[in-house]
């Protein structure tokens, strides 16, 4: 009778969806997501760090784990285009010419 090892952490697979795709990584319940995020974005064919990742509806950092955020196995991570930049100010009438605010 063969017994698994005490300190051996199951994996979990998780589902990570991008514009309609959907790719599924194996990883360790103590894994900083930051290489998960890499794992995916190479998937995805993106360059390292062009997505952000939600689940339940909250950014995950990169230095957040599945244990740290209670996952399952076959919970879902949402991928999204990272967006910078825009007007610092609300034009919602006039255009804002006035770069320095």
């Amino acid at each position: 009778m063969s017994q698994e090892p005490e300190d051996v952490k199951p994996k979990l697979n998780l589902n990570i969806s991008y514009e309609g795709t959907q790719v599924t990584v194996k990883v360790k319940s103590g894994m900083q997501f930051h290489k998960i995020f890499n794992a995916a974005e190479k998937k995805f064919n993106k360059d390292p760090g062009t997505l952000k990742f939600t689940y339940d509806g909250q950014r995950i950092n990169k230095e957040d784990t599945p244990a740290s955020l209670e996952m399952e196995d076959g919970d879902l991570i949402d991928a999204f285009l990272e967006q910078l930049g825009g007007c610092p100010c609300q034009c919602i009438i006039k255009p804002c010419l006035d770069m320095s605010r």
